[in-house]
């Protein structure tokens, strides 16, 4: 099987891309190393690949329709996972318009492609952040996702819906995955679990947004490649499904656990609320179970633990950028 992977030099997308190589697939990663946050980590990422036969990568951005369809008439691609987005919820009130581009347009890009080459599965990473501040919990995706709270939140319902319509215009089978607050090794810098333990380990203040009630169903990443790969296996129709740990945990708990894993206390400082911020996430995964047999393995405490030790290692050897 040869996989069209957007995003692939990212976090989950380099997670995802080692157990696909493992699984004998073929991994075509685009990616436009984008400055979000540094590119020497993605590029770092690329590099643990570079080797294998049945990698190849292309610098470049979805939203590059000439560059895009060339990959397509390229390699015979069974199937597009569709990671590549502009990420961020806090800094899309700041650049809604780019966010829209790049989530949207860059979306409806590869879908075009597709129709015109033919190819017709893809799995498409959304975000719980679609279901704006519901008080109904868990989430389910039967839920209105109709009030979102930014325009990164805004962005990826609006990609989901463009993913529906050509399912139905052209037989497209294409599962949308709501990630919940995914975290573990080469977790982006900015994220909240990597702020926490290298500030923590350095005896920096940390800042927290709120007063520590604020809750995240956080999801270790080895999860998430395991839910993406079983969409995957198991593509048919269009469906939108929960991929998390359904286990939601504190901010102020969290920090907790962390500061147990790392040996040291945080220094605090604390801040209001931000725009965008919702006031707890928790999935409802039964669907993902029924559909694809998906069930999360690992429980934040433990993943706190894999996240430091692998941290650790990192910073040690001076690869933390």
């Amino acid at each position: 099987m040869t996989i069209l992977l957007t995003g692939g030099a990212g976090f989950i997308g380099s997670n995802l891309t080692k157990q696909l190589l493992q699984e004998g697939k073929q991994v075509v990663c685009l990616d436009s190393l984008d400055s979000y946050y540094n590119p020497d980590i993605k590029w770092a990422n690329v590099q643990q690949s570079l080797d294998h036969p049945h990698y190849h990568f292309h610098e470049g951005d979805i939203r590059d329709a000439e560059l895009v369809n060339t990959l397509f008439r390229t390699y015979a691609f069974d199937a597009v996972i569709h990671l590549a987005a502009r990420a961020g919820v806090r800094p899309s009130v700041q650049d809604p318009a780019l966010y829209y581009d790049v989530n949207v347009t860059g979306t409806l890009t590869l879908l075009q492609a597709m129709q015109h080459a033919g190819v017709k599965k893809m799995v498409f990473a959304s975000s719980s952040s679609v279901y704006g501040d519901s008080l109904q919990v868990p989430f389910t995706e039967s839920d209105p996702s109709d009030r979102p709270l930014s325009p990164y939140a805004a962005s990826k319902r609006a990609a989901e819906l463009l993913c529906h319509t050509f399912h139905h215009l052209y037989g497209f089978d294409i599962f949308c995955l709501r990630f919940f607050t995914v975290y573990g090794p080469n977790q982006r810098p900015e994220m909240a679990i990597s702020q926490f333990t290298d500030s923590i380990l350095n005896e920096k203040p940390i800042n927290v947004f709120g007063d520590g009630t604020t809750a995240r169903d956080y999801t270790y990443v080895e999860d998430i490649v395991n839910g993406i790969i079983q969409s995957l296996e198991n593509l048919r129709g269009f469906e939108v499904l929960n991929i998390g740990g359904s286990d939601p945990i504190s901010l102020a708990n969290l920090i907790q656990v962390i500061e147990r894993v790392v040996g040291k206390s945080a220094l605090i400082n604390r801040l209001p609320m931000q725009p965008g911020d919702v006031q707890q996430t928790y999935a409802d995964i039964r669907k993902a179970t029924q559909l694809i047999g998906y069930q999360p393995t690992v429980r934040v405490e433990d993943g706190i633990k894999r996240f430091v030790a692998w941290y650790l290692v990192k910073y040690k050897t001076g690869l933390v950028i």
